[in-house]
């Protein structure tokens, strides 16, 4: 079991996140919305992939006229991003679920109105028909008057004052009903960004992605390295994974997420994550095609057993099966062995220590290991 943040429960549809239920996964429609036949059979290719909520774009009357008949054409559990145009809310709300909406768009419309009157105007508008909300922050749309607070290099600390400020106000009116996405096309930022959201509203569900993630495979590779870091650690409620592709290949978004989400249950990880803060964390790639020789397998099964004395240490040791990924994805451990046809390659961080044959890594591995631990007790 995965541990999890203990945030509030948030229900879309038929489906609720945060306290302890199951991470949901969701995904978007790429379609125009006005072509309703084509947007129908999204949602439903999606919803049968194993979509929870399926979120629709509404930029104009005539969307959110067609949302009426998209409705009544699905179950799925649909969420509506309201893009720059919140003043629709009342007449999508209806139809929907789940209101997303961004703070830094709020400005576009009725500039002479205040964010705290829109956004009471919007909660207002969800609880009178049963909806979500979701506060949206996205690095490439923030609050322009938090980002005047900040210096330009630093991107990361408007996005969380503007969501902090946001919930703080959507609970001063008494709307609770509603989570937070923190989005960064970086997924070191969005691992940071959402680390700092949690430690200051641990209360508050999280739906986490990586903006512009791009085309598989590299965009699945970066998503799973920001979801490993913060679902391993119990942030996160609801995911997506946002792909590059072609309309008809929308559902791989959500086979990617069930998978990452798989993986992670698992601790089939493929970046550096410490599960146990106070204790050894080992990691190992999944077996594959590139793996070199099948003893990696069974190599990282004895160094799980050998270094079980060392459970206390916080202590990361990674076990990679190939050249490809392994050099690399070692450089973040505190010692990481990548496999080859015939030897280990041993490393403390990106310092390369050796090669050794497959019988003879455990005992060099231990060495470094006993060396590691009495260094650090010694506090040099």
């Amino acid at each position: 079991m995965l541990p999890r943040s203990p945030t509030r429960a948030v229900r879309i549809g038929t489906v609720t996140i945060g306290d302890n239920h199951p991470v949901a996964v969701q995904s978007m429609t790429a379609t125009k919305t006005r072509d309703i036949d084509a947007t129908v059979a999204q949602v439903q290719a999606l919803a049968e992939a194993g979509a929870d909520v399926v979120r629709i774009a509404v930029d104009s009357m005539s969307d959110a006229q067609s949302l009426r008949e998209i409705r009544r054409q699905t179950t799925a559990n649909l969420s509506v991003d309201l893009q720059e145009n919140y003043r629709l809310a009342e007449v999508v709300a209806p139809h929907v679920d789940k209101i997303r909406y961004n703070p830094g768009h709020l400005y576009h419309h009725e500039r002479q109105r205040s964010w705290q009157d829109k956004v009471r105007y919007l909660a207002d508008v969800a609880r009178d028909n049963d909806c979500a909300i979701r506060v949206g922050v996205n690095c490439g749309s923030v609050d322009p008057e938090k980002r005047s607070l900040y210096p330009p290099e630093d991107s990361i600390s408007p996005m969380l004052e503007s969501a902090l400020e946001h919930c703080q106000w959507l609970d001063s009116i008494g709307f609770t009903r509603y989570c937070v996405s923190l989005k960064d096309s970086d997924p070191a930022n969005v691992v940071e960004v959402n680390q700092r959201f949690a430690q200051r509203r641990p209360d508050v569900p999280l739906h986490l992605g990586v903006t512009e993630a791009g085309l598989p495979p590299d965009g699945i590779v970066k998503t799973r390295v920001a979801f490993e870091q913060l679902i391993s650690c119990g942030i996160g409620d609801t995911i997506r994974v946002s792909l590059t592709v072609p309309n008809a290949r929308k559902p791989e978004e959500i086979e990617a997420g069930r998978q990452i989400l798989a993986d992670i249950a698992a601790g089939r990880v493929r970046s550096v994550v410490r599960f146990q803060p106070e204790g050894l964390n080992i990691i190992s790639c999944p077996s594959c095609s590139r793996v070199e020789n099948e003893a990696f397998v069974e190599l990282a099964q004895q160094v799980k057993a050998m270094t079980a004395y060392a459970k206390d240490h916080a202590l990361t040791i990674a076990v990679m099966g190939c050249r490809v990924n392994g050099p690399g994805e070692t450089d973040d451990a505190d010692l990481g062995l990548w496999c080859g046809p015939n030897h280990v390659n041993l490393k403390r961080r990106s310092e390369p220590l050796g090669a050794f044959r497959y019988d003879e890594i455990l005992p060099r591995l231990k060495q470094e290991l006993d060396a590691l631990i009495a260094s650090r007790d010694s506090g040099q």
